[in-house]
């Protein structure tokens, strides 16, 4: 394919495409990951809600269909002091549905927990070595760090404001993900938890480019060639997608989830803490409407999504998260491998043209 006009990323990462199939942890499979790879994107497997056996499984898979690099990514939030008085009432506020759906309200609430980067997961990257980690919510403490960079491993995160891209560049990043905030998922914000602070892709991404010296990725809001084209042109040297993988048949979402993203309008997401008690935006759901998308009441992450656990399971659409970008609209039904190719290959036709 045609030279790109910033392959910073490209070289950086050793990869072809200056695209990033985004680590999500609802609905990335290795069979995705794999996809994305023979297609000449970066790969990127998320370890937030797999355990480290599970995470060498998958890695294992993706390592014997393809011997491009892979980007593994970890969440780096510190875990919340327990809170028995907040959890009560969390659970207290939900008890109507409780009562209303049949679920069993003095049954023992289930644990909602994702494990933070620690030891054990450097471990891990020391014996297998991927060719890229990423981290949400910030950086690990610096020990650490420097033991995966030690591996060779090339080191991303994410920044949701200007103050962030700074504080990541200083501590030793290799690229940045400048995440808009019409991303789906979690928000990376780790310098503050004021959404106020947090602004769109456009705004935030040039700003970003201009503050650090290392190269950017674009993430938020892009979903076809035209996302890509202004990407570059506002700075990027590569882009991360999400929602548009989602459409992808080896993409695994639940029911409610395929078909809210098939026909939920992009005015229908909306940042919620509802589901893990840190804000991430997805589509808008019963629980949402009622509840408001952020409560005040609901627990610390990763704790809030305990009490949601049986009314998911007997009302999923109403009680699941359905995480979402704003240009969910955009996507459409392809593979992996045709989504990948078709993005680069348009967006380098409208740049080169």
């Amino acid at each position: 394919m045609s030279t790109w006009p910033d392959t910073r990323i490209i070289d950086l990462l050793g990869i072809e495409l200056p695209i990033i199939q985004a680590p999500m942890a609802v609905g990335t499979t290795t069979a995705m990951v794999i996809e994305a790879s023979k297609a000449g994107a970066l790969g990127s497997l998320p370890a937030a809600a797999l355990s480290l056996a599970q995470l060498r499984e998958a890695l294992v898979t993706v390592r014997e269909a393809s011997p491009r690099p892979i980007n593994v990514n970890f969440f780096c939030h510190q875990p919340p002091a327990p809170d028995a008085a907040r959890d009560r009432h969390w659970k207290d506020l939900l008890e109507p549905y409780y009562r209303e759906l049949g679920a069993d309200f003095q049954a023992p609430t289930p644990v909602s927990n994702r494990e933070p980067f620690n030891e054990a997961a450097c471990q891990f990257i020391e014996e297998l070595r991927p060719e890229v980690v990423s981290f949400h919510f910030g950086l690990p403490e610096k020990a650490l760090l420097d033991q995966v960079k030690a591996t060779g491993a090339k080191v991303l995160s994410s920044a949701t404001t200007v103050e962030e891209a700074i504080w990541l560049e200083q501590h030793g990043c290799d690229a940045i993900i400048a995440m808009g905030s019409e991303a789906g998922g979690h928000r990376g914000l780790f310098l503050s938890d004021d959404l106020n602070t947090q602004i769109g892709l456009f705004a935030l991404l040039p700003q970003v480019v201009d503050a650090v010296s290392v190269p950017v990725i674009a993430a938020g809001g892009i979903g076809d060639a035209r996302g890509i084209v202004a990407a570059f042109a506002l700075g990027a040297s590569a882009v991360q997608i999400g929602t548009a993988y989602l459409f992808t048949p080896e993409a695994n979402v639940t029911p409610s989830h395929h078909h809210a993203l098939r026909h939920a309008q992009a005015s229908e997401t909306a940042l919620t803490n509802l589901f893990t008690g840190r804000p991430a935006r997805g589509i808008v759901n019963r629980v949402m409407r009622e509840l408001g998308p952020i409560n005040p009441a609901a627990p610390a992450f990763p704790t809030a999504g305990g009490a949601l656990i049986p009314l998911k399971a007997k009302d999923e659409a109403s009680f699941s998260n359905l995480w979402s970008g704003q240009a969910l609209r955009l996507g459409r039904d392809t593979t992996t491998y045709a989504l990948t190719r078709e993005l680069a290959e348009q967006a380098l036709a409208k740049i080169t043209s």
